[in-house]
């Protein structure tokens, strides 16, 4: 019998603890309302199912080499190109490349440091709530701003936007402290984006259009290597 719970625990996606709440109350309004409306428990199940899914945490297998920056999040690179960083920030006047990382209600939304380092700032800019797939959102909605500034003194700028849906911004790291490449710093809830912003004359790895997998996928080299690298972590 242990052997079988130990193999299902670890075939089940786990479940981020920032959701357990949303999940338990899902799931009690289901049995009370259930109770005494039999159609709505069948309805409550369904939705606390997709509760439990949205914050699923599956693990990552993260490249680990020197240079490497890779996805923050789950979902549909929808733009690259040029973009004036949030100024809040103090990353930078004019334009950089910027990647953009839509993710749908259907997306993993743990977010992951697309590099290692310290976060020099922590820049929180309340907002409006449009659809984070449009380019305005960039300036308009609410927002949650990093610069993580690697041991080699790059500076990479990572910017969590709260979309139509999405409601609540959740960073888990505070300035000052470091972060390892692909190791979880936030969530937002319910559909958002996410934001890098490359320093000058850093290729990205990746097109539009693209699915990216958060902590995974190469966005981009910051040694131009053309080769990616063997080297990998579990998480």
């Amino acid at each position: 019998m242990s052997s079988l719970i130990d193999t299902i625990s670890k075939t089940l996606t786990p479940i981020h603890p920032e959701g357990r709440p949303f999940i338990a109350i899902a799931g009690a309004a289901t049995l009370l309302i259930g109770w005494f409306v039999t159609p709505i428990f069948w309805i409550g199940l369904i939705l606390t199912g997709w509760v439990a899914y949205f914050f699923r945490d599956p693990k990552r297998v993260t490249p680990v080499a020197e240079g490497m920056v890779v996805s923050p999040a789950d979902g549909r690179v929808s733009f690259i190109g040029p973009a004036t960083p949030p100024p809040e920030l103090g990353l930078s006047e004019k334009p950089l490349t910027r990647i953009s990382v839509f993710m749908s209600v259907f997306d993993v939304h743990v977010n992951r440091a697309p590099v290692g380092g310290r976060l020099a700032r922590v820049a929180y800019k309340g907002g409006i709530f449009l659809n984070a797939d449009l380019d305005k959102a960039s300036e308009d909605n609410e927002r949650n701003g990093l610069i993580i500034e690697t041991a080699a003194g790059t500076r990479i700028g990572v910017v969590q936007i709260a979309g139509l849906v999405a409601r609540r911004i959740v960073s888990f790291k505070k300035e000052g402290e470091t972060v390892e490449i692909g190791e979880r710093f936030g969530l937002i809830r319910f559909g958002s984006r996410l934001d890098v912003y490359l320093p000058d004359g850093v290729r990205p790895l990746v097109s539009e259009g693209q699915r990216a997998i958060a902590g995974e996928t190469p966005f981009a080299d910051l040694t131009g290597r053309t080769q990616a690298p063997v080297s990998s972590r579990i998480d």
